[in-house]
Order: structure tokens, then C-alpha cells, then sequence
């Protein structure tokens, strides 16, 4: 016969309605958050509760927060469609994450995501930027407005246009970024836009239609529409076009492991996003930090950005590296012409010098003039008007936004220009 009290240490734990971290949890509800039932949530034992709001914040049933440098500030709704799970994020005032899963992610003020979201680490996304249900970034950055539909893969991309909710950048539901090559790599990373221009808050948007997807890495220039079911696998440099594709030549086509036929294009790719990332990295020290002063907890939340920043560039040198590695082989495997089998070894040889220019002082230095004429007139505009940002950038005069953008062109086109002269084999940058 079953012994009845051998059971007893489980129902008693059944029965135990103590929350973990109750301590914690009374101490956000005595500074003001709205727990409409704090026994199912769960806060983890490194939570500073110093950087959690308690001017408007919700978080409702189910929702589990952990990590030491997570930021939550003020007017925060969390798991409103169903649990969230965040860990080291920092989230900015009236962001709404209503279901889902997040990780080592900023949030900048309305932002939000909908149920069954999974953000990782080395994403940001800007102001008023969204996205609907089951959605899954990683290494992905929206610029202000920027929406996204639902049942979207849209991982190491960039993605700027827009002026506005009404006028914004938009990817349709059900899209792929393709970040994953048949060669295993994953030096694949696409700007959909760009930072010196994107910024200013003043490009027509971009579109890419549901059901289609982009091969990275690539690029698409402002005010491109991509109709929907199209598979973009070549750069759209040039604006105002309506791009339909057609469907992939079908057949069984030999493959050569470690070929890299396009091996010049892969790396150009790259290391235009690495100048992007780096020059939006110097955007953030010089004027993002002004404006996200304006926020509650701010300056743990600018950390955050600078953060996610260098993260992203240390996973794109990671994975140029990892491409680098192979040349070896690649020499071996494919038939290449003396350039082709030269420029291999060129980047054998210099990867490591190359990647080190983007954690150089090259980007400090570069456009120096037109960078303190821009803050000058911003800290003026700054003064007069306060510190929301869209406002802020929205209002600049024209020949401000273009000293704004000639700043942030020269750190890329500079970084551009140092890595070409460091593989002259490969001919980068030459169109």
C-alpha cells in the first residue's frame, strides 16, 4: 500500500503561494508598479529594483525578469498578450513587449513587439519601432518607425527609412532574411538603408513585400518597393524602383565547397556594415547620449546602446573571420585566376589588421569639422526644444541634417577607403 505522507514535501510545496523574491516584488509594488497578480512573477536574485520605474510600469501574470543590467523605465507594459522573459535588456519609457522572449535587446522609447517575439542579443530597436507576433531578431537594428510584420526571421540586418508611423519602412509578414550560407558562414549582413542618411529621420522608406526574402549579404537603397513573394539576392542601389523577381532558375547546378566565387562582394558587404555600425556607434556618443538623457534611467539605458554596439561589431569581425580562415582551402578547392588566388591570400594575411581599424581612433577623427559644426547647431536646438529625439531630428534645418550626414559618410567612406588600400587585390570599392 502507498504510504499517503510520502507526498506530503510535494504538496506542501504546491501549496506554497510565496513568491520567489517576494522581498523584491513588494518593493516594486510599494514604488508604484501595477502587478495585477505578483504571485506569478518571477524576478531574478541580480535585479537591481534601483533600475526598474515605478511611474507607470505593468507587468502582468507570468512574466519572468533576470539579469543585473536590466533597465525597465517608466511607462513600461509588459506581457499584456501573454508571459515575457527578459534578461539584461534595457527598455526605455512606454515600450510595450507583450509577449515573448528577450535578451541582452534595447528598446528605445514605444517600441514594441508582439506576442511570441524572440529578440537576441545585439538588437536595437529605436523609437516607435515595432514588430507583430512571432517575430525573431538577432543582431538586428531598426531605426525609428521601422515595422514588421508577423512570422518574420529577420536577423543581421539593418533597416533604416521612414519619416514617420505614417510613412515608415516596413517588412511584410512571413519574410526571411537568408543569413546563413551553404559554406556554413554567416558573413551576411544587410543594409536595408543606411546610418548617415537614415538618422536624419528625412529618407523615403523602404518596403519588402510578405512571403519574400533577401539573401545577405546585400544592400537596398531608400525608396525601393519589393513586391510581395520576391527573393532579393542582388544589391538595389538606386531609388524609386517597384522590384519583382521571379522565380530561381530550378536544376542540379554542381557545388564546390569553399569556392567563393564572390568573395570581393562578401567582403565589401561586410565591411560597409562594419563602417555603418561604427558610425552609428559615434552618432550614439555624440548625440544620442544627449537625448536619452531625457529619459528616466537613461544613462543605463545609453550604456546598454553603446553596448549592443560593440557587441554587433565584435559578432561581424567574428564572422569575417571565420570566412578568412578558409582561404587556405578555398585556394585549394577552386580553379582561381592569379587576382582571384591572390586576393585569398591577401585576406588571409590581413584580416587581422583590417578588423582592428574598427576598434581604432580612425572614426573619432573622421569628418571632424562637419561633425562639431552639427553638434553646434543641435545643442542650440537642443536647448531651445528639449531632448525628445524624434522631434529634435525631425525639426533640423536641411543644411544641418547634411553636415550631419557628411559627418557619418566620411567615417564610413574612410574606414571603406583603409581596408581597400589593405587588399588591393580584391578591388573593393571601386564602383
Amino acid at each position: 500500500m502507498t504510504d499517503p505522507f510520502q507526498f506530503a514535501p510535494i504538496r506542501e510545496a504546491a501549496l506554497d503561494l510565496t513568491p520567489r523574491n517576494q522581498e523584491k516584488i513588494l518593493q516594486l509594488m510599494e514604488k508604484g508598479v501595477e502587478m495585477p497578480n505578483p504571485l506569478t512573477v518571477d524576478i531574478g536574485d541580480d535585479v537591481e529594483i534601483g533600475r526598474i520605474s515605478g511611474n507607470g510600469v505593468t507587468i502582468y501574470p507570468g512574466c519572468r525578469i533576470r539579469g543585473g543590467k536590466t533597465v525597465i523605465s517608466s511607462g513600461v507594459q509588459m506581457g499584456c498578450e501573454g508571459p515575457v522573459t527578459i534578461e539584461d535588456c534595457q527598455i526605455g519609457p512606454e515600450v510595450q513587449l507583450r509577449g515573448g522572449y528577450f535578451h541582452q535587446a534595447v528598446f528605445l522609447k514605444k517600441a514594441a513587439a508582439g506576442s511570441g517575439a524572440h529578440v537576441r542579443e545585439g538588437c536595437i530597436l529605436e523609437e516607435e519601432a515595432s514588430c507583430a507576433h512571432c517575430v525573431g531578431l538577432k543582431q538586428t537594428i531598426l531605426f525609428p518607425f521601422v515595422t514588421l510584420g508577423s512570422l518574420i526571421n529577420f536577423c543581421d540586418c539593418l533597416m533604416a527609412g521612414g519619416t514617420s508611423l505614417k510613412d515608415h519602412s516596413e517588412v511584410g509578414s512571413s519574410y526571411i532574411h537568408f543569413n546563413f550560407s551553404p559554406d556554413g558562414d554567416k558573413a551576411t549582413a544587410s543594409l536595408f538603408g543606411d546610418v548617415p542618411k537614415g538618422v536624419m529621420l528625412n529618407q523615403p522608406a523602404i518596403f519588402l513585400g510578405g512571403q519574400g526574402g533577401a539573401v545577405g549579404p546585400l544592400r537596398v537603397s531608400y525608396g525601393n518597393v519589393v513586391s510581395a513573394g520576391t527573393i532579393l539576392r542582388k544589391d538595389v542601389l538606386t531609388s524609386g524602383n517597384l522590384i519583382a523577381g521571379k522565380a530561381f532558375q530550378s536544376g542540379t547546378f554542381p557545388f564546390v565547397r569553399d569556392f567563393y566565387a564572390g568573395l570581393s562582394r562578401i567582403v565589401e558587404s561586410n565591411i560597409r556594415y562594419l563602417a555603418n555600425l561604427t558610425a552609428l556607434e559615434q552618432w550614439y556618443i555624440h548625440v544620442r547620449k544627449e537625448t536619452l538623457s531625457g529619459y528616466e534611467l537613461g544613462e543605463f539605458i545609453h550604456a546598454g546602446a553603446l553596448d549592443k554596439l560593440a557587441a554587433a561589431k565584435k559578432e561581424r569581425i567574428h564572422r569575417l573571420k571565420a570566412v578568412a580562415e578558409k582561404m587556405p582551402r578555398s585556394i585549394e578547392a577552386a580553379d582561381d585566376n592569379e587576382r582571384g588566388r591572390a586576393g585569398k591570400l591577401e585576406l588571409y594575411r590581413n584580416i587581422h589588421p583590417v578588423c582592428d581599424l574598427f576598434d581604432s581612433d580612425m572614426a573619432a577623427a573622421a569628418g571632424r569639422d562637419d561633425r562639431e559644426a552639427f553638434l553646434e547647431g543641435f545643442h542650440d536646438r537642443m536647448k531651445a526644444q528639449g531632448s525628445d529625439h524624434v522631434g529634435l531630428i525631425r525639426g533640423l534645418p536641411a543644411i544641418l541634417c547634411e553636415k550631419g550626414t557628411l559627418w557619418l559618410d566620411a567615417i564610413v567612406h574612410e574606414l571603406c577607403r583603409k581596408t581597400a588600400d589593405m587588399l588591393p587585390a580584391l578591388r573593393l570599392f571601386k564602383k
